[in-house]
């Protein structure tokens, strides 16, 4: 039996609204996690911030691990908002 478009709409919507809320769930944890390591203490442009998640997620994708035995540390300069990384 076929679903009439309006159920589908509202399932559509139902199914945003759950998008959504699980976005904000994923944004609130990894902003306490920044928040812990001391990103808010720095002033870092946006695309430098954002580089330097990219280039976390990609080490995690790339090692198919979701646990680091020590985590690496990150020195932020004032003028490109990444200096080192090691």
């Amino acid at each position: 039996m076929k679903k009439p478009s309006r159920q589908i709409r509202d399932e559509i919507a139902r199914l945003q609204e759950q998008l959504k809320q699980a976005e904000t769930r994923e944004a609130e944890r990894i902003g306490r996690i920044a928040l812990k390591a001391g990103i808010g203490e720095f002033e870092i442009d946006e695309e430098a911030l954002l580089s330097a998640f990219e280039e976390i997620a990609n080490r995690f994708r790339a090692g198919g691990s979701r646990t680091t035995k020590t985590p690496p540390t990150v020195t932020f300069g004032a003028s490109s908002g990444v200096a080192e990384q090691g």
